[in-house]
């Protein structure tokens, strides 16, 4: 499903889930910059246990972000990881257990979704790439103005793909960073980190469930651990429902759609290039002061607690005179499963079934009255009832006719724009009249209006939504300029809103007669297939990692008939391909740097046996839709059997490097020196150790699994190399790292989903008025943190009174001048070395920080989560044991931190003989050697 729609859909019917994030700001003093004390109790009034980082929603934004300019280089893309986990993890504090999840290879299913995604990347790219040329060209010819054309590297974004260099290297920096960490920052002192790269098979998020999974069938697991999972994935909010643990919290960006961009000729905002004029830059200012600030402040996030979300999904799906007994848990995994309609990763979704018009509002409503015939629920610790499931969809292919109608006069009522905030139409003596609406913010509101005017993007800024999703009349809408009346929509040759819609559909995107039954038999077994492989990853891991979707399009919910005789099992023992293996099958031939040359080859030499696999062009179909961004890439399907034939005969060329980076890898788990585990791994490594050991989970908060050394690790006593030159190497390391395994369970063995013995149920957190905003459509805002009774910091009179007399008015000077702040991003060099005889910095942070004294209103979660000795409930084992580990931290790093991201600086390169790092980063020779990046 689309993640904007689906998101904005659940915060607008749902909307108490959401709770802003309290986030405390490194302060600065005399010149330095103090870091954040993350062993601090949490600003948020919440103890967090463990945190999840699923990284390539980390990975992305940080590479080639969207509303800031780009790192220069490799180097600079990795501090700036650094540092997003780092402010990710000083919201956050976990206090038992960092799990960092790469993507891995993917299953085949996914891959499909990959290689539509990466083609279609790529496609675009050399488009714009022709498209900017030759608008630059028409510009200077016309005599206009545009600033020279930079000569850099091109970020390939594809790179980020298990089997390159670069996911490698970024394997080794993240080794590094955690290892600084454990020896320097005191919040992590107590912390079990486990890293899973991109060379351990399986999707982040899903290595992060399968762990999660294989924990809680452990008799040693506590059933009240709060978790949190931190991505920007709608799938995300379905796993975390799945894991039926009582607290789980999702942490996330803050979705803003449609930020501005600035044009990518002129670095102007307010058009797209096609439209550039190659006008001069207009002062920013009076004397063009703001010429160099960033447009956009730095993200903010939010905070989703999915036992909110279960307290709605409890009261909107209780049934009563049920002929079964009702459990809201499996009413929950029901709910997920109907989700998988609207769309997800694997399959296409149904064409009746749009999350903008409602669909899941309209399945629940089926559900509710057709569950009475159904005899039961619909599926089972991952596991579908087909019966039933057919009983759901025939009942929603009864109204699929009239939902296609209804589709066809909407879109012949949807107006071309509709002002927005101050200026919203509305009905005389309306409550919400303009009268009684104030713009909080006016330069802004107008600013919204002309960017609404003059600009391209569909969706303004604050653009309200309905509880489907779609655009609400509070909200304004803007058609784009390509939707005008003045340039023809491509012809629909479907006509869904028009008798035989059915006959049209399977002749124009199947290719075939609807009367062909056996053709139609076959792709609604497909979906099935796909329905029951998705909810079975889900819930108990990859059923097959060779099984995917062989069509582009989905069957109507009315085809859904007969379902319940076909099979739902999966072929056992399927492997994942290799990283390399998995490039071939997801690359298109523009990116065929990143693989050897005589696998390249494979992608453009026309006499290959595969070089259908790799098309340089391709048709997207916009079925329906009005973007091409939304529309179908008609690209063929990999033939398992012919790539691996074809790749039989160049895997002879791999170098040992290649080779290496070709391999399947493993977790990895760190501890610094204070942890339990410490002297147990350490004993290991002296020992020599050479069959799996099981790990002791008195020592780490009950965590089981299996260690085994690594021939790379990170010992005690021996320096830690920096990957990123412009970060020292850590020459006093005491942090230690060893293999980690999940536990093993035979391959038949089902995962239940059900809330554990002992799990208490967190206190109810809606009220009437609660439900009331979400159903009336009135404008609501988070809450701040996770105390609801939080009350906001201001100023009384007295407080400004005083303001007035310190502060110099009309100076524009002081501290609170008139002048414009710096952005929030903006990245100054803050970092300054202390000279001799200075202040230590914990010293300072002593004094100046609040939370010392910390007093504010007692928290949702009563306990501190580090000792769980709240009433008669007696300590676990390790829980008691580290209640004695509690002596005196000495962060190093507090000597100095003079580096991005609160490194300490590289003073020398012992190993070169550097003095110092350049500013530009690492030097990248023209062209690269090993094809890292492609160059324009």
């Amino acid at each position: 499903m689309g993640v904007p729609a689906f998101f904005r859909w659940l915060s607008r019917k749902y909307p108490s889930i959401i709770v802003n994030c309290v986030e405390e700001k490194p302060k600065e003093c005399n010149g330095v910059k103090i870091p954040v004390d993350a062993s601090k109790p949490n600003p948020n009034d919440v103890e967090f246990d463990n945190l999840y980082l699923d990284m390539n929603g980390i990975i992305h934004p940080c590479t080639h972000p969207e509303d800031k300019p780009a790192p220069k280089n490799e180097d600079e893309m990795m501090v700036a990881i650094f540092e997003y986990i780092d402010r990710l993890f000083n919201i956050v504090r976990p206090r038992r257990l960092l799990y960092m999840a790469i993507d891995g290879v993917a299953p085949r299913a996914k891959m499909n979704q990959q290689r539509s995604r990466r083609f279609r990347a790529s496609k675009e790219g050399m488009e714009a790439a022709v498209e900017k040329q030759r608008v630059r060209e028409e510009i200077l010819a016309k005599g206009g103005f545009l600033p020279p054309e930079e000569i850099k590297e091109r970020f390939d974004s594809n790179c980020i793909t298990p089997g390159t260099e670069f996911m490698d290297n970024l394997a080794k920096c993240l080794r590094y960073y955690i290892a600084d960490r454990l020896n320097n920052d005191p919040g992590w002192k107590n912390l079990t980190v486990i890293l899973s790269d991109a060379s351990a098979p399986g999707e982040g998020e899903h290595k992060i469930m399968d762990y999660i999974r294989r924990q809680r069938a452990q008799p040693n697991h506590d059933p009240n651990t709060h978790h949190c999972l931190c991505g920007a994935d709608a799938d995300l909010i379905m796993l975390g429902l799945a894991t039926h643990e009582p607290n789980f919290t999702i942490i996330r960006e803050e979705f803003k759609p449609n930020k501005p961009k600035p044009c990518a000729l002129c670095n102007q905002f307010g058009h797209e290039v096609k439209d550039c004029e190659g006008l001069p830059r207009e002062k920013k200012g009076k004397h063009d002061e703001l010429a160099d600030s960033l447009p956009c402040a730095e993200g903010e996030f939010i905070f989703l607690r999915l036992n909110v979300l279960r307290e709605y999904l409890e009261r909107e799906l209780t049934m009563a005179s049920l002929p079964f007994p009702f459990d809201v848990e499996r009413s929950i995994d029901d709910w997920v499963f109907m989700c998988f309609f609207v769309g997800n990763d694997f399959l296409p979704h149904l064409p009746s079934l749009e999350i903008r018009e409602g669909a899941i509002d309209r399945l629940v409503n089926i559900y509710k009255n057709v569950v009475h015939k159904t005899g039961g629920y619909l599926t089972e610790s991952g596991y579908v009832n087909l019966q039933r499931v057919q009983m759901i969809m025939l009942a929603v292919g009864e109204v699929e006719d009239s939902i296609f109608k209804k589709r066809k006069d909407d879109e012949r009522d949807q107006p071309a724009f509709t002002p927005s905030g101050i200026l919203t139409p509305y009905a005389l003596g309306s409550r919400n009249s303009p009268g009684c609406q104030v713009a909080s913010n006016p330069r802004q509101a107008a600013y919204e209006m002309r960017m609404q005017s003059n600009s391209s993007p569909s969706i303004s800024p604050n653009t309200s939504f309905a509880s489907d999703g779609s655009p609400s009349p509070l909200g304004g809408l803007k058609r784009k300029a390509e939707d005008s009346d003045s340039e023809p929509e491509p012809e629909d040759n479907v006509r869904l809103w028009e008798a035989g819609w059915k006959q049209r559909y399977y002749k124009n995107k199947f290719d075939v007669d609807a009367a062909d039954e056996k053709f139609r038999r076959k792709v609604v077994q497909s979906y099935v297939e796909g329905l029951c492989w998705v909810l079975r990853y889900y819930y108990q891991g990859c059923a097959s990692w060779k099984w995917y979707y062989p069509f582009h399009y989905a069957p109507f919910a009315s085809d859904f008939e007969g379902i319940a005789d076909m099979p739902s099992e999966f072929e056992k023992g399927t492997k994942p391909f290799k990283p390399l293996e998995q490039l071939m099958g997801v690359f298109p031939a523009a990116s065929g740097n990143f693989l050897p040359p005589t696998w390249r080859k494979l992608m453009s030499d026309p006499d290959s046996s595969i070089i259908d696999f790799y098309p340089e062009d391709f048709a997207i179909d916009l079925n329906g839709k009005k973007y091409a961004w939304q529309g179908v890439a008609l690209l063929p399907f990999v033939d398992e059997r012919r790539l691996r034939a074809a790749l039989e005969e160049v895997y002879p060329d791999l170098t040992p490097e290649e080779n290496r980076r070709n391999s399947l890898g493993s977790d990895v788990l760190f501890v610094g020196k204070v942890h339990p585990l410490h002297d147990f791994i350490l004993e290991l490594y002296q020992t020599g150790s050479t069959e799996p050991v099981d790990v002791p989970p008195e020592l780490c908060h009950g965590i089981q699994g299996k260690f085994s050394l690594d021939e790379e690790a990170i010992l005690p006593d021996q320096t830690v190399c920096s990957p990123v030159p412009m970060l020292r190497d850590l020459t006093q390391n005491t942090a230690i790292s060893i293999n980690f395994k999940d536990p093993q369970f035979a391959e038949d063995y089902v995962f239940k989903a059900i809330m554990l013995p002992g799990a208490r149920k967190p206190a109810a957190v809606l009220k009437p008025g609660d439900w009331e905003k979400s159903s009336n459509g009135r404008q609501w805002k988070p809450q701040l943190g996770f105390n609801r009774d939080r009350r906001p910091v201001h100023l009384d009179q007295a407080a400004f009174r005083t303001l007035g007399h310190v502060i110099p008015r009309g100076s524009g000077t002081g501290v609170y001048s008139n002048t414009a702040p710096p952005p929030a991003n903006y990245q100054g060099n803050v970092y300054r070395p202390l000279l001799r005889g200075q202040a230590q910095i914990p010293k300072l942070m002593s004094n100046m920080r609040p939370q010392d004294n910390w007093r504010g209103p007692p928290p949702l979660f009563q306990q501190q989560r580090f000792d769980r000795s709240v009433g008669a409930e007696p300590l676990l084992p390790w829980n008691r044991m580290l209640q004695t580990q509690n002596a005196a931290f000495q962060p190093n790093q507090y000597q100095m931190l003079a580096g991005p991201g609160g490194y300490p600086p590289r003073r020398d390169d012992h190993r070169g003989g550097r003095q110092g790092y350049p500013r530009e980063g690492r030097k990248y020779p023209l062209p690269p050697p090993s094809g890292r990046y492609s160059w324009n």
